[in-house]
């Protein structure tokens, strides 16, 4: 007997079962080992069989490949996030004091709460009745989107409804950075600048603009995480594959990212 083992991060494929080849399903820790089972001693005998079982192959794992395209796009939804917690944390001077960068940073999953009150100290709205942000943006434009990368997708905070919109299911971290920090930590956020909502701006002074407003929000988040212990690093990246990789129109521009998660020691 001979088997060859595959993976694949999908929650369930049909099995396909016939006389000849046997697809196996084992479901271990979150993840799915496909087990493919061939008998070398029938096949031995019957090249023509062996040849039709191996052509077929291909096809096989191009439908199991659409179905874990398909699963996984009706999977991601959005995410409603809870209410901030506006209360408590470290006084504003202490913060201050302990604002650092730290580029060891754990895998570990924040806690959804956690990531609710990250994303609204950075860029939340803290003035329903006007929808003015917790941070400044030049003449009120509010052009900067806060893209959430996370290990079962992409997504964009929503202010107003406090939550993270789908916007690919992939997992990006590896494409906005090949740094550890930025493969590792639990969240990255990509600060990208809408250039056209800066209607008030001249043309040639809006990535100026949307450069000042991501100093804010960057600024924020890393007042929260050291309100809160958590590490944080602010970082360059290589801004055109993301672009293409994220399916930005070329009036988005990114400025920076951001990687947060617990410290590694």
């Amino acid at each position: 007997m001979e088997w060859h083992t595959y993976e694949l991060t999908v929650t369930r494929l049909p099995l396909i079962e016939n006389n000849y080849l046997h697809h196996q399903i084992d479901f271990t820790g979150g993840r799915i080992r496909i087990y493919w089972l061939f008998q070398p001693a029938f096949c031995r005998y019957n090249l023509l069989m062996r040849l039709k079982i191996v052509g077929h192959l291909p096809v096989i794992a191009a439908l199991l490949c659409l179905s874990l395209l398909v699963l996984k796009a009706e999977e991601l939804k959005p995410i409603p996030l809870p209410a901030p917690q506006t209360e408590g944390g470290k006084p504003l001077m202490q913060a201050i004091k302990q604002r650092r960068t730290t580029r060891e940073v754990a895998p570990g999953k924040l806690p959804l709460q956690t990531l609710a009150n990250l994303l609204w100290a950075g860029y939340g709205i803290n003035r329903p009745e006007s929808g003015h942000r917790t941070v400044p943006s030049a003449m009120n434009s509010q052009e900067m989107d806060l893209y959430v990368a996370l290990p079962e997708g992409l997504y964009v905070y929503e202010a107003k409804p406090h939550q993270l919109k789908p916007v690919l299911d992939q997992d990006l971290r590896a494409k906005i950075s090949g740094q550890p920090f930025a493969t590792n930590a639990p969240v990255v956020l990509i600060y990208v600048a809408d250039l056209p909502r800066l209607t008030k701006a001249q043309p040639d002074q809006r990535e100026f603009y949307a450069g000042i407003d991501t100093g804010f929000i960057s600024q924020n988040v890393y007042l929260y995480c050291a309100s809160e212990g958590l590490a944080t690093v602010v970082f360059a990246l290589d801004r055109a594959p993301l672009a293409a990789a994220m399916k930005l129109r070329p009036d988005q521009k990114i400025i920076l990212a951001q990687a947060v998660g617990y410290p590694k020691n």
